[in-house]
């Protein structure tokens, strides 16, 4: 049996969290628990449930700020902002179908938890690069501010960036201010045909390195290009190669057709624009080209973006069914496994070791995220360090205990 706390104000958070340390009781946070099967399994015999710290509390458009209280659905934000022109440039991927799950259930709260950023990060940044404070009630029973409602340079210790994938094991977070930016008035992808990952991951290392400021960069091999469902994606009976750029509608025209001459000897061009644009990178951002099925393995690696096709190929080598989509230039690489025992956990980080990076099991059942470290090992010097901050917010290993381990 599990007994559940439900806080509506961070009064009764503070409350909550003040019982279990003076009971030396374990909590799990979660808000819609969306993201329950990412990370190391967390069993408590106490739950501790954000979802109704909901609200957006204030939204300054002009002022590019906006405060909520963490179990406030994303959905509802992004709705919110957009409808003043406005966006998350950080491009916040919902994963929830990933596991199985409903879309649209991820919180505020929770893509601070996991620091969230989708194919514009290598241009805009993740979670943590817009998050400008918060106020939360720390593994001790204190509530602590840091940061501000404003976007200016501050002094100091910058603590935003320390709950910023933390998954909830340092503090239970009870208000946050991001920065919002003004959307693109008008967003193109040019489409590139029939490139082998080694040829793709060049062609878009030119266009990153191109005058024409490109927001996204992926490449979709052929069989998993076959699952999107825009056609001039879907139908290629090819791999796609994909570049964005946003701005504008005369600077966006413009530089299209620049970079287009510019990427011609590359292979066949297609252009997708507006809805089929934004379509094909929401594809890519919630990485539903490789959902089904549900019970393969899904492993997501982070490395150096002129590594991934050699790092793919000595994974194929041993394991020709992986399947693979690449973002952020080539420096994400999602990849999907058949079914083995420890999640070929000592395949896939021996890989990497020639070339530097790291390696998060992404989905795999209960029993072999318990068994494996589910994130990359650290170097001692940072897991000490790790501990150290853990030990100065939440000395009692009370704040979802065991979902991160030092080192692991």
């Amino acid at each position: 049996m599990t007994d559940t706390f439900i806080p509506t104000t961070a009064q009764e958070t503070l409350d909550a969290i003040g019982w279990a340390v003076a009971e030396a009781k374990p909590l799990r946070l979660f808000g819609h628990n969306s993201k329950a099967r990412l990370g190391r399994p967390v069993q408590t015999a106490y739950n501790l449930d954000l979802s109704r710290l909901q609200g957006v509390v204030e939204y300054e458009p002009a002022e590019l700020v906006l405060t909520a209280r963490p179990g406030t659905p994303m959905a509802d934000i992004e709705a919110l902002v957009t409808g003043q022109g406005q966006m998350l440039a950080f491009e916040p991927p919902d994963f929830g179908p990933l596991w199985g799950g409903a879309a649209n259930r991820g919180t505020l709260g929770g893509a601070i938890g996991a620091n969230l950023a989708g194919p514009r990060r290598f241009k805009a940044g993740a979670m943590r690069d817009h998050l400008l404070g918060f106020s939360c009630v720390t593994g001790r029973a204190e509530i602590i501010k840091a940061g501000a409602k404003v976007v200016k340079n501050v002094t100091g210790y910058d603590l935003p960036k320390l709950v910023c994938g933390a998954y909830g094991t340092l503090a239970a977070l009870t208000e946050v201010s991001i920065k919002v930016l003004p959307a693109p008035e008008k967003t193109r992808t040019i489409l590139i045909y029939g490139l082998s990952d080694e040829a793709a991951i060049k062609a878009m290392a030119e266009a990153a390195a191109s005058p024409h400021e490109v927001s996204g960069l992926a490449h979709l091999p052929q069989t998993v290009a076959a699952r999107s469902g825009v056609r001039h994606v879907g139908d290629a009976n090819a791999a796609v190669t994909l570049i964005r750029l946003e701005g504008t509608d005369i600077s966006v025209k413009a530089r299209c057709t620049a970079l287009r001459e510019q990427l011609g000897r590359h292979g066949a061009l297609e252009e997708l624009h507006s809805l089929n644009s934004a379509w094909a990178w929401r594809e890519i951002r919630d990485v539903s080209l490789l959902v089904q099925p549900l019970d393969r393995q899904l492993w997501r690696i982070s490395l150096p973006p002129m590594q991934g096709a050699a790092y793919l190929a000595a994974i194929r080598a041993a394991l020709p069914m992986a399947e693979a989509l690449y973002d952020w230039a080539g420096g994400l690489l999602w990849l999907a496994l058949p079914v083995a025992e420890h999640a070929h956990a000592d395949l896939l980080r021996g890989a990497l070791a020639e070339c530097g990076g790291h390696a998060t099991l992404f989905r795999a059942p209960d029993s072999v995220r318990a068994a494996i470290p589910v994130f990359q090992p650290q170097p001692e010097a940072l897991a000490a360090l790790s501990r150290r901050v853990k030990q100065s917010f939440d000395p009692g290993n009370i704040l979802n205990p065991g979902r991160i381990v030092s080192g692991g």
